[in-house]
């Protein structure tokens, strides 16, 4: 099999989905797996996602990215203290809760180190992947951190990026659990820790599968 680029969209805690969408892509050592951030809060096993990837990255080339939530944890193991409750409303709790802790800095330290290790963004020959979003006039590489990981597309779209390539994005849930898709921008978060579903598409071929919260692949 040719060696594949799969995106795959917002996780937030949702391990069975993640798990069937591992199951039904079958990445293998040849493929590159991006995973586009926003692994913990809101969903019911954030500590089973990051279990999950962890493992992944020995299947075959994991790029994650990080997300807000995923920043925001770290931001508060680091010291700011003055965010735990904004976190904690914004789905944190359930990460607490999957880690049966009371506190961030509870949370495993090689599951910590997984998101210290995660990437502002990514780049191919063809495509670029962020969290959020990204000023089309710029490099990847001179992007503010707030445009990566906490803009929402819904505010305002980005337009085609200067590289002429792709962009896969995520962070702006789509309600509908449909991929936006604008030609030069595709937003593969589709709400899966609410009413949609987990999104993960094959950049080159267009290819997606999708499964539900419950693990539930669907058509």
């Amino acid at each position: 099999m040719a060696a594949r680029t799969i995106a795959m969209g917002d996780i937030h805690g949702c391990s069975l989905a993640l798990a069937a969408l591992i199951e039904a892509v079958k990445p293998g050592p040849s493929d590159t797996v991006v995973t586009l951030g926003d692994y913990v809060d809101r969903g019911c096993d954030s500590r089973g996602v990051i279990c999950q990837l962890m493992e992944l990255a020995q299947r075959c080339r994991l790029v994650p990215l990080l997300g807000n939530h995923d920043e925001m944890l770290l931001d508060i193991v680091w010291g700011r203290r003055d965010l735990l409750d904004d976190w904690l409303n914004f789905g944190g709790d359930a990460t607490l809760a999957s880690y049966e802790c009371v506190a961030p800095e509870q949370i495993p330290a090689w599951h910590l180190d997984f998101l210290r290790e995660c990437r502002p963004w990514y780049e191919s020959d063809r495509f670029l992947f962020v969290h959020a979003s990204y000023d089309a006039r710029y490099p990847l590489a001179g992007q503010p951190a707030e445009l990566l990981r906490w803009e929402s597309i819904r505010d305002q779209f980005p337009g085609p990026h200067c590289s002429g390539k792709r962009a896969i994005v995520g962070h702006t849930s789509q309600k509908s659990g449909r991929v936006l898709d604008l030609g030069y921008l595709q937003c593969i978060d589709t709400w899966v820790y609410g009413d949609g579903c987990l999104t993960a598409i094959d950049v080159d071929t267009g290819q997606t599968w999708q499964a539900d919260r419950r693990g539930t692949l669907l058509p």
